[in-house]
C-alpha cells in the first residue's frame, strides 16, 4: 500500500466539500485573543508557587519564561505566515517530517493540553463561584456547576467565532481590570512606605536544590503561565490577512502579558512575605488583603478569577475544536470531524467531540479528588507543550527548503536552534526539577494516543474501497499554488 503525502490514506474530498471558515478576526480581536489566552488561571495561581521556589526574585523565572516564549513565537510566526491554515503545530510537523504517527501524536498532545486546561478551568470556575457566594456546597454541586459551565462554552462556541470572540473581549477586559486593581492597591501600599523591596532581590531556595536548578524549576512553573500564544495559530483561517497581522499582534500580546507578570510578581513579593505568599492558594487575594485589609475588592477577587478561568476555558475549547477540524481536512483524523455548520460556519462536529471529552475529564476529576491535581495537570501540560514547541523549532529548519511565493515572517537560523535547545532543557527531569508524577501522567496520555492512532490506522487500512489521498498542496482546499 503506497503512502500518500497526506497521512491517513483517506480522500480529502469530503472535507473539501465543506464551506470555508469565516474570516472575522482583525488586529484588535487577534490581540485580545492572544492576551486573553495567556492571562488567566496562571497569573492568579502561580505567583506564590514560583516565589516558593526562588524566594523574592519571583520575577526572574517569569522573565526567563517570557524569553523562551518569545523565541518560540518567532518560529510559530514563520510557519503561520507561511502556511496560514488551522491545525498549528501538528500541520507544521507533518509538512516537515511526513510521518503519520508523529503528526497524530503532536495533534493528540496539543488537543489534550487544550481540553484538559479547559476542563481544569471549568472546575476552577465552579469552585470560585462557590467561594465567591460563600456557600458550603458539596462536590456534587460543584460538579454540576462545572458541567453547566462547559455547556455554556459549547453554546457560545457553536454560535460562531464572532460570538466567541465578543465574549473573549469582555472576559479579557475583566481579567485586565482585576490585575490593574491588584497593581494599583499594591502601589498605594508601596507609596505609603509599608513595602519591603529588599525581598524583591532576595534569592532563597530549597536547601536540596542548587540555585540554577531552583530557577529552572521555577521557570517550568512560570512557563505554564506564558503558554497560550500558540493557540492563536489555529485561528489562522479565521483571520484577515494573517501574514501581515500575526507578527505585530503576537509580539504585542506577549509583551503585554510578560510586563503584567513581572509587575504583579514584584508587587506581590514586596507586599507579602515570601513564606506567606507561597503558602496561599489565592496569592493575589492575599496581596490585596495585606495591602488594603478594609478594601472590599478582596471579596471580589474570586469573581474576577471566575472570569479569568472562564476565558481560559473558552479559548482552549476554540483552539481544540479548530485543531481537530484542521487536521481532519489534512486527512490525519476521520473526515466527519471536518463538518462545518451550513449556517453558522463553525466546525460543529469537532466542537461536539471536544466538549464530550471535556465533560468526561471534568467528571473523572470530580470522582477522583486530589488536592495536587491542578498543579500536576499544569506541569504535565507544560511538559507536553514544550516537547511540541521543540518539534516546531525543528520544523522551521526543515521547511526552509519549502519555498512559497507569498511574503512571510522569517525567524532566522539561530533562534529556532536556541528555542529547540531551551525547550528540551526544560523538559528533561534532571534539569527542570519536575516531579516524576508529571512524566507518568504524560506517559499515560501518550499511551492513549498510541491506542487511538492504532485504531484509526487499522480502520482505514481495512476499509473497502478506500482511495489514496490527494497530494498535500499546502492549501486548505487542495488547490495547487
Amino acid at each position: 500500500m503506497s503512502r500518500p503525502d497526506l497521512p491517513g490514506g483517506s480522500p480529502a474530498t469530503g472535507a473539501d466539500a465543506q464551506p470555508a471558515l469565516k474570516r472575522v478576526m482583525g488586529p484588535g480581536l487577534l490581540l485580545l485573543f492572544i492576551v486573553g489566552d495567556i492571562l488567566g488561571t496562571g497569573i492568579y495561581a502561580l505567583t506564590g508557587q514560583v516565589a516558593g521556589e526562588v524566594g523574592g526574585a519571583a520575577w526572574l523565572p517569569f522573565v526567563i519564561a517570557f524569553s523562551v516564549a518569545l523565541v518560540t513565537a518567532c518560529s510559530y510566526l514563520e510557519l503561520v505566515t507561511k502556511y496560514p491554515q488551522a491545525a498549528g503545530a501538528a500541520l507544521y510537523v507533518h509538512k516537515a517530517f511526513r510521518t503519520h504517527f508523529l503528526t497524530f501524536l503532536v495533534c493528540f498532545t496539543v488537543m489534550c493540553s487544550g481540553i484538559t486546561s479547559a476542563s481544569a478551568a471549568s472546575r476552577a470556575f465552579a469552585a470560585n463561584m462557590v467561594t465567591g457566594f460563600k456557600t458550603d456546597a458539596g462536590d456534587g454541586v460543584v460538579l454540576l456547576i462545572a458541567l453547566g459551565f462547559m455547556g455554556l462554552v459549547l453554546f457560545v462556541n457553536l454560535r460562531g467565532v464572532t460570538e466567541s470572540l465578543k465574549v473573549n473581549v469582555v472576559l479579557t477586559a475583566v481579567e485586565l481590570a482585576g490585575l490593574l486593581l491588584v497593581v494599583l492597591i499594591s502601589a498605594y501600599f508601596i507609596a505609603g512606605g509599608n513595602a519591603d523591596f529588599s525581598r524583591v532581590v532576595a534569592f532563597d531556595t530549597d536547601s536540596d536544590k542548587s540555585a540554577f536548578l531552583a530557577v529552572s524549576t521555577a521557570t517550568s512553573l512560570a512557563f505554564f503561565a506564558m503558554v497560550g500564544f500558540e493557540d492563536s495559530v489555529n485561528m489562522a483561517e479565521e483571520t484577515r490577512e494573517p501574514a501581515r497581522i500575526f507578527p505585530r499582534m503576537m509580539f504585542t500580546g506577549l509583551g503585554i502579558a510578560g510586563l503584567i507578570y513581572v509587575v504583579v510578581s514584584i508587587c506581590a513579593v514586596a507586599v507579602v512575605p515570601v513564606g506567606r505568599l507561597a503558602a496561599s492558594e489565592t496569592p493575589l487575594a492575599t496581596v490585596v488583603q495585606t495591602a488594603a485589609p478594609d478594601f472590599p475588592i478582596s471579596d471580589l477577587l474570586p469573581f474576577i478569577s471566575l472570569f479569568a478561568v472562564a476565558n481560559s476555558a473558552l479559548i482552549n475549547m476554540l483552539m481544540a475544536s479548530r485543531l481537530l477540524y484542521g487536521m481532519s481536512r489534512q486527512g490525519v483524523l476521520p473526515p466527519f470531524l471536518a463538518k462545518v455548520h451550513p449556517v453558522r460556519r463553525t466546525p460543529r462536529a469537532a466542537i461536539l467531540f471536544t466538549t464530550a471529552v471535556a465533560v468526561g475529564l471534568i467528571t473523572f476529576v470530580s470522582l477522583n479528588p486530589d488536592s495536587s491535581v491542578v498543579a500536576l495537570l499544569g506541569g504535565t501540560t507544560t511538559l507536553l507543550l514544550l516537547t511540541v514547541f521543540a518539534g516546531v523549532h525543528l520544523s522551521v529548519l526543515v521547511l526552509r527548503r519549502d519555498k512559497v511565493a507569498a511574503p512571510h515572517f522569517r525567524a532566522g537560523r539561530a533562534l529556532p536552534v536556541l528555542g529547540a535547545l531551551s525547550c528540551l532543557y526544560l523538559v528533561l527531569p534532571w534539569s527542570s526539577g519536575r516531579p516524576a508524577e508529571q512524566y507518568r501522567i504524560a506517559g499515560v496520555l501518550l499511551l492513549i494516543g498510541l491506542a487511538l492512532w492504532s485504531v484509526t490506522w487499522l480502520t482505514r487500512r481495512t476499509a473497502p474501497g478506500s482511495a489514496p489521498a490527494a497530494p498535500d498542496t499546502g492549501r486548505p482546499d487542495g488547490a495547487p499554488r
